[in-house]
């Protein structure tokens, strides 16, 4: 078990503030839940990626805007559990 938080760093991969707040808070989790562990996981192109497979489901525009956060994070959790099994490979986990 572990807990899953998004780290939005920018496309060259440099972490900037909305990144540097990630890692505040997932210090601040640890600390707290301990000791499950949290695992910062990359969420890069992650609402391009979500945006693309609701377009190929047929979503429109509209159901795509009131979701794209949860189908993020769907990439964000699914990366995270590649990484786990091996299929990818990630800096962060």
């Amino acid at each position: 078990m572990a807990v899953v938080v998004g780290l939005p760093r920018t496309l060259s991969g440099e972490d900037g503030p909305a990144a540097r707040e990630a890692r505040r808070y997932a210090g601040l989790l640890r600390a707290r839940i301990g000791p499950i562990p949290v695992r910062l996981v990359d969420e890069r192109l992650t609402t391009v990626a979500a945006h693309r497979r609701m377009t190929e489901r047929g979503l429109s525009s509209r159901a795509r805007r009131d979701l794209v956060d949860q189908e993020a994070a769907v990439q964000i959790l699914q990366h995270a559990l590649d990484v786990r099994r091996g299929v990818t490979r990630s800096d962060e986990w």
